[in-house]
């Protein structure tokens, strides 16, 4: 059975969510916090990534619509290895300016909202509706 790797964010930001590993890095950009060398790598590395990899939005626009799909996130599957791979510098980019993340790995991602060859995007499970056991009173 195939399995899925995400990385993440360590803790939620203001809004409740734990951001990708490309959000967190393309933060880190955003706020100006990263040196020159850095900020012109990461500019590459993201060219790099959309000439080789579609972004979900591009094939399925609503695909993190909060309202159609609330919670939606991406995991790679972990037979994508040059997508594992591509996530290797920017994890130690995080590293390097400190902003902790982790590494999550499943069989069930939850709702999957839209798939390809080398990713999903999927709503979390939630509750009643997806717990397995039954309810006691």
């Amino acid at each position: 059975m195939t399995g899925f790797v995400r990385y993440q964010s360590a803790v939620p930001n203001r809004h409740g969510r734990h951001p990708g590993v490309f959000a967190l890095a393309n933060g880190l950009r955003h706020d100006g916090m990263l040196g020159d060398a850095d900020r012109d790598w990461l500019a590459c590395a993201n060219a790099r990534a959309e000439e080789h990899y579609a972004d979900p939005t591009t094939v399925a626009p609503d695909c993190y619509d909060p309202v159609l799909h609330p919670g939606a996130r991406s995991w790679f599957r972990d037979g994508a290895a040059s997508c594992l791979q591509l996530c290797e510098p920017y994890l130690a980019l995080l590293d390097r300016y400190g902003v902790g993340w982790v590494e999550l790995r499943t069989r069930t991602p939850g709702h999957v909202v839209h798939e390809d060859p080398v990713q999903v995007v999927a709503t979390p499970f939630t509750h009643p509706a997806d717990w397995p056991f039954r309810t006691r009173p």
